[in-house]
């Protein structure tokens, strides 16, 4: 009978320690007995910063980086930075994969689909796309052995195989489910690339 006694004794405190009171203020922080690294040591910007010799938090960048998707023109001139990305905005069929209201089927004009460019799709799919829908495009990748999540599309099934390269186009450029927009990361020319390396694992596949 003590046992019981000693349990029940434990189980109420345990319960009103994990409720606590409720609707009181207190000054000191919480009990927190999962932290998952909420709280960091980190420099707010603009703020003072004991960590650096000259106290500064404000860190310049490292001397010869250049932001992503950029190039030195040349060496002196590092002011002149160019980009070799196009994020268009435009409506043409090149920019968003319509044509009007319906999705265009085949590659603009402007495109030259030879073997440099079916390589650059693959890099781009390899880096951006593999992680959820595999190497080969099956869905199976990397991210469904680890996340609970629904499985990723597999690009060379027969529904998706059917569809136009500006539904692919759109698709990649705009996201869809879970998958988000890759319109701020992929240049345009990079998201047809991935259309013809992905029209091209779905050869591969028989479909």
């Amino acid at each position: 009978m003590r046992w019981f006694f000693l349990i029940l004794a434990i189980a109420v405190v345990a319960t009103v320690y994990a409720i606590g009171p409720r609707g009181v203020k207190f000054s000191d922080p919480p009990f927190e007995l999962f932290p998952d690294m909420d709280h960091q040591y980190r420099v707010n910007p603009q703020k003072p910063s004991g960590f650096f010799e000259d106290g500064q938090g404000s860190r310049k960048p490292i001397e010869g980086t250049v932001p992503v998707g950029f190039e030195l023109p040349h060496a002196g001139n590092e002011a002149d930075l160019t980009s070799d990305l196009d994020f268009s905005r435009g409506d043409s069929y090149f920019d968003t994969g319509l044509f009007g209201d319906f999705y265009g089927s085949g590659y603009p004009e402007t495109l030259e689909l030879d073997a440099a460019f079916l390589a650059r799709g693959k890099q781009r799919f390899q880096i951006t796309c593999t992680p959820c829908h595999g190497n080969s495009g099956n869905g199976a990748g990397v991210v469904s052995k680890y996340w609970a999540i629904p499985p990723s599309a597999n690009l060379i099934d027969a529904r998706v195989s059917a569809m136009p390269e500006g539904q692919i186009f759109w698709t990649i450029t705009h996201g869809k489910g879970l998958m988000g927009p890759y319109n701020g990361v992929l240049s345009v020319n990079d998201r047809w690339a991935i259309v013809a390396y992905v029209k091209s694992l779905q050869a591969a596949a028989g479909n």
